[in-house]
């Protein structure tokens, strides 16, 4: 059962001893890990170059509540041959809390803490920014900041995002034990001369052989491999039945957001990855995104070598790879190729655009966060770009290495001027007033005032678990809709208590929905 947002709550960072959760955002959480060998560093790049996923037993406390026999590794791919390159001692950690003791968890019930180092990032905003938006529409971590130290040594001010773990599925989706994958690559894999070309880990179908997919995913439940061939197959053969194995909301959620940040880091950009999908009981599985520190343009790299621009990162065009129908973005090219879909994704950019960037709120989230940790930022002695890069990286281009990192307000200014005058959201869609229910003994009447439409849908699930079914709404007297083209649509359901459901005004040239955050939010029958 997915967890519904029903209220955002708009607040700052504080250092805090007395933490509740680990990751609640008004605090800046303090790790002190504790290793008895003085070479733990050394040990610790040993078993990352070795490609092992061992980790080293140290103790731990997390706000001061005390840890004992937790497993440490290193993490990352570039963020730490790339740190570690550069001398640099502020690598990216993984631990668990149930290394030796399978029962212990941190704070919160949680198993697993990730401290990523902040690489590429000079403005230290792009990962917790990033998942505060996209939190509003799909299930996705959590994230705060965390002064991280070994051995008593301070290594600086790390983001500390949630894993995509067991714990996650459970809050999110009430399961824990369906297919679950991340898709990220082994990037120097060798695969084998019978697999078919594909791309990362594109959902491209290879074939019904699960061997020439390892490698491009990685398995994270026992089994899974079946489920995943069938996925890509009917990506590839059958896309008009998707929705019957794919929640298509939250993947049109997913590529509208990677779309709106220019988060090309991710499924949509040239690696194709930084995302998880896991199946629900019901069968349909739901993308999950990951790793965000090169959200909001960070990552220049759309679907080829060619470095782009800032102006085309500010332009990047809401149907990149589905203009080009690139055979190698199946889930971008067959969702959009659908007219409803693609109607329903324009209308999740003008969200995403109209509730965090069309009035500057993002401005204000920003100024917050850098309040708070102004002083933990000029105070981290391993920071990996200049105190000046925190103080610029905001509102202009910054030099991270030899990566020019463009400024988040210079990149969404313009990029929301650009899309919200896209000839394809411009128009604003059809208007949507009113919802509501009316109980009529055994049966329900659903209506929605809705003006300037071409149709207007109806998804609606009786149980939680189930998946959405959509039926068409009528302004005709026949429907419990009143009189006749009066803009008042209607439909009847079977009442049973609980039922959920969402409207979906449909336009020329894109739909609005009520609520505007479905269907990760929804309208309720009680």
């Amino acid at each position: 059962m997915i967890r519904i947002l029903t209220v955002l709550c708009v607040f700052g960072f504080a250092n805090s001893l007395q933490a509740q959760d680990l990751y609640e955002q008004d605090q800046i959480v303090e790790i002190r890990i504790t290793f008895e060998r003085d070479d733990w560093a050394k040990a610790l790049d040993s078993l990352k170059e070795l490609g092992t996923k061992k980790r080293l037993t140290a103790d731990m406390t997390v706000n001061g509540t005390p840890y004992t026999g937790v497993g440490v590794r290193y993490k990352g791919n570039s963020s730490y041959f790339n740190v570690k390159k550069s001398g640099s001692v502020k690598l990216p950690f993984n631990i668990e809390a149930n290394h030796i003791d399978k029962d212990q968890r941190y704070e919160g019930g949680y198993e697993t803490i990730k401290l990523s180092n902040v690489f590429r990032d000079p403005s230290y905003l792009r990962e917790v920014l990033s998942y505060e938006i996209a939190g509003k529409y799909m299930p996705v971590s959590k994230a705060n900041f965390a002064k991280v130290y070994v051995n008593d040594e301070y290594l600086g001010l790390y983001n500390n995002t949630q894993s995509v773990d067991d714990k996650f599925l459970k809050d999110h989706f009430d399961s824990k034990k369906g297919t679950f994958i991340k898709c990220d690559p082994e990037w120097h894999i060798e695969r084998g001369s019978h697999c078919p070309e594909g791309d990362k880990a594109s959902l491209m179908y290879l074939g019904e052989n699960p061997n020439c997919y390892m490698g491009l995913y990685e398995l994270k439940s026992k089994r899974g491999w079946s489920e995943l061939v069938q996925l890509t197959k009917t990506l590839h053969e059958d896309p008009e039945s998707l929705d019957t194995i794919l929640i298509v909301d939250h993947a049109l959620w997913m590529l509208a957001f990677n779309s709106v940040m220019a988060n090309l880091d991710s499924y949509t950009g040239r690696l194709s990855h930084n995302y998880y999908i896991y199946q629900l009981p019901n069968g349909q599985f739901t993308p999950i995104l990951w790793d965000m520190n090169l959200s909001i343009g960070g990552f220049r790299f759309a679907g080829t070598n060619k470095s782009l621009s800032n102006e085309e990162l500010q332009t990047l065009s809401p149907f990149l790879h589905y203009k080009t129908r690139n055979p190698k973005r199946p889930l971008i090219t067959n969702l959009l190729g659908n007219s409803l879909y693609r109607k329903i994704y324009l209308g999740h950019i003008r969200t995403i655009l109209e509730e965090n960037f069309a009035e500057g709120q993002y401005k204000e989230r920003i100024k917050e966060i850098q309040e708070a940790i102004d002083e933990e930022v000029q105070n981290d002695p391993n920071r990996l770009y200049d105190y000046e890069g925190f103080l610029q990286n905001d509102e202009q281009s910054f030099m991270a290495g030899r990566a020019e990192i463009i400024g988040i307000t210079e990149l969404m200014d313009a990029r929301t001027e650009y899309l919200l005058n896209h000839p394809t959201i411009k128009d604003g869609g059809p208007q949507i007033g009113e919802v509501k229910h009316t109980l009529f003994g055994p049966t329900v009447a659903i209506n929605a005032v809705v003006e300037n439409t071409e149709k207007v849908w109806l998804a609606y699930r009786f149980d939680s678990e189930d998946a959405f079914t959509f039926i068409e709404m009528f302004d005709d007297s026949s429907h419990n809709d009143e009189l006749a083209n009066d803009n008042i649509w209607g439909e009847t359901l079977n009442y049973q208590e609980g039922t959920e459901y969402y409207i979906i005004a449909e336009g020329e040239r894109s739909a609005n929905l009520s609520p505007k955050r479905a269907s990760y939010e929804f309208h309720k029958i009680k």
